[in-house]
């Protein structure tokens, strides 16, 4: 079955005459009479259901569920978060401005919203763990990114040194990526960017040489994290270095804040000054962004310096408005399942998952950086199967697989690089084990295969390679295979058993 295209059902009233039935109301003197306003009572008052209000639009809704349901989503950064969540996200919290802080508001109304943020924050140093009288929390960030920036502009001042894992080798556009042509990160445009890289035989970091750099260019900041690093950081030698450089050290945990909580993963916050993170990935909440700070830095260079004040400044007003207080909310519900050991169990399965699907990938011969995973994601390595990462991302589009194609250490290229970066945590929000996982390596390896034979006749060049995907009988092939296992897994936040396009294709 093909995808359906989009037919405008006819509605309870007709739309257009609706429209101008209200300009000419609005262009009347004297005022519209009340029968015309009750007339139209559910348009004035925005009770309308979407699938009224806009049928396009609901209908590219139905379409995105389908493609999440019958589909797998292996993007390390993606997961589905639950219902709760999305009833929060889609509330009345969403039509009120709090601009300010609890109890320090600039608009007035705002005592309900006061209660949500002071229990999101509360419930977030619970999670993790943290003494109130030690740690303190923004959670007003609209994501990571910034969430990052607003942690850089409480620390630092314009052209101050940072060091950040390179892009390629695993790092993250917001801690300071530049290319020899192009600073492409803000981050680099404002401060003075130097990467630290990983081993070329290992894939892991050379802590050897960061601080060999460290000492030599003594940043003011230096940042652990990453969006494709599949092993755990020495935080302990991170502060060490940083310590030795006089910088701050800054733990961008964003892919792993959920494993961190649910002690599956390493803790920096023994070691940090500042910790932030989405909270979307590992974490299964809404898409916004945290930050943590210690309310004296370990860092000698913060002595004196009001973390709370600085970081909290930076947020608001320094880069934002007003918060988002849907998200807030939604954050806020997500945090209280974090704490829960049913959240616990879900995170080990993440990792047992994830080295289930790097293991079973190996026995078909691919190569993984670091040769295994000791988290979420798995970071595949095609270039000695002389295929690129591009490639990948599209053939496996035509199959209902979802991943991205990435950077791995050596690439010149960003856009087209030779990996591909595959995750857990969705799927394992389906309810996937290790052993379907393993299907889903044995779907990967089916994949790349074809994939091999289609550039056998096209050659190497993108622009060839892509037409020849089109109605391909064996992608076709593989694609109802994946449909028809995926499809037997349930999926949170929905009811698949009500979507307008249940019908696999």
């Amino acid at each position: 079955m093909s995808t359906p295209a989009f037919t405008s059902p006819l509605p309870l009233y007709n739309a257009a005459q609706r429209y101008q039935a209200l300009r000419q109301t609005k262009r009347r003197s004297p005022p519209a009479t009340p029968q015309m306003v009750i007339s139209h009572p559910k348009a004035l008052t925005g009770n309308i259901p979407l699938r009224e209000q806009d049928p396009e639009v609901h209908h590219l809704l139905e379409l995105e569920k389908s493609r999440q349901w019958r589909g797998l989503e292996l993007i390390a950064s993606e997961n589905f978060t639950s219902s709760a969540v999305l009833e929060c996200l889609g509330s009345v919290f969403t039509n009120k401005y709090s601009e300010g802080y609890p109890g320090v508001r600039y608009y007035g109304g705002n005592e309900v919203i006061d209660k949500v943020e002071s229990l999101c924050r509360s419930r977030a140093l619970a999670a993790f763990d943290l003494n109130p009288e030690l740690w303190g929390v923004n959670v007003q960030p609209y994501s990571g990114s910034p969430a990052n920036f607003a942690a850089y502009t409480a620390l630092l001042n314009p052209h101050d040194r940072i060091m950040g894992l390179d892009l390629p080798s695993g790092g993250h556009l917001t801690h300071g990526f530049y290319t020899p042509k192009k600073r492409v990160s803000a981050t680099s445009i404002y401060f003075e960017s130097l990467p630290y890289v990983v081993d070329d035989t290992t894939g892991r970091i050379d802590y050897e040489d960061l601080q060999r750099r460290a000492r030599a260019y003594r940043p003011k900041l230096i940042i652990a994290g990453g969006s494709a690093y599949p092993r755990e950081w020495d935080y302990k030698r991170f502060r060490e270095i940083a310590d030795e450089s006089g910088a701050y050290l800054l733990v961008d945990m964003a892919h792993i804040s959920g494993l961190v909580a649910s002690g599956i993963a390493d803790n920096p916050f023994e070691y940090a000054d500042v910790v932030t993170s989405t909270t979307h990935k590992s974490l299964r909440g809404p898409r916004s962004g945290i930050i943590f700070f210690r309310k004296k830095a370990l860092a000698a260079i913060g002595d004196g310096v009001n973390m709370e004040t600085a970081i909290n400044g930076a947020v608001f007003p320094s880069l934002q408005g007003g918060p988002h207080n849907h998200q807030i909310a939604a954050l806020t519900v997500q945090l209280k399942e974090v704490a829960t050991e049913e959240f616990r169990k879900y995170s080990k399965q993440v990792v047992s998952n994830a080295k289930a699907l790097a293991d079973q990938l190996m026995k078909h011969g691919f190569k993984l950086v670091t040769d295994g995973t000791d988290n979420h994601l798995v970071l595949w390595d095609l270039r000695p199967n002389d295929f690129s990462g591009s490639k990948a991302q599209l053939l496996f589009d035509k199959c209902s697989i979802t991943l991205n194609k990435n950077a791995v250490h050596g690439d010149k290229s960003a856009l087209n690089p030779g990996g591909v970066r595959l995750g857990t945590p969705a799927l394992t929000s389906r309810g996937f084990t290790e052993d379907d996982f393993r299907k889903v390596a044995d779907f990967l390896d089916r994949g790349v295969k074809i994939g091999l034979k289609i550039q056998e006749n096209t050659g190497k060049k993108l622009v060839d390679f892509k037409p020849r995907l089109e109605n391909h009988p064996e992608l076709e092939s593989l694609r109802r295979d994946v449909e028809a296992f995926a499809s037997t897994f349930d999926i949170p936040g929905f009811d698949a058993q009500k979507m307008d396009y249940r019908e696999l294709r």
